[in-house]
């Protein structure tokens, strides 16, 4: 395994070449959108087929927070910055689909966050 790499994940030049894992913890929420469409393109990028894009933390579904705490917290980062926030699990999906990585699974967490993997497929 080697060390965590410091990138910009919405820029189109990561740092890398190839993974057979992306781990990206408490990130998307606490960022633009812009960093999570660049962490989509850039994981289908450097994944192979059956590669690892695991996010961890709070997400909406279909629309609603899955906790009171969630809520706050997203009005929290609103507050901080309009282009923060907690997304919606099918918005994620929707874009690492158009990307070719493919929803496996979702696990419910602790404090209410989950864990969410998606698979990179194989070209067609």
């Amino acid at each position: 395994m080697q060390p965590p790499l410091a990138l910009d994940a919405a820029s189109p030049d990561w740092p890398v070449a190839g993974a057979d894992a992306v781990v990206c913890i408490n990130m998307i929420h606490i960022a633009p959108w812009s960093a999570c469409v660049g962490l989509i393109a850039g994981a289908a990028r450097i994944l192979p087929p059956g590669g690892l894009l695991y996010l961890y933390g709070p997400f909406r579904r279909d629309g609603a927070d899955t906790a009171e705490s969630n809520q706050r917290f997203d009005a929290d980062l609103r507050r901080r910055d309009p282009t923060w926030g907690v997304r919606d699990l099918g918005d994620v999906a929707a874009l690492a689909a158009a990307s070719g990585l493919g929803h496996e699974k979702t696990v419910e967490m602790p404090a209410n966050n989950l864990s969410v993997l998606f698979r990179r497929m194989a070209a067609p």
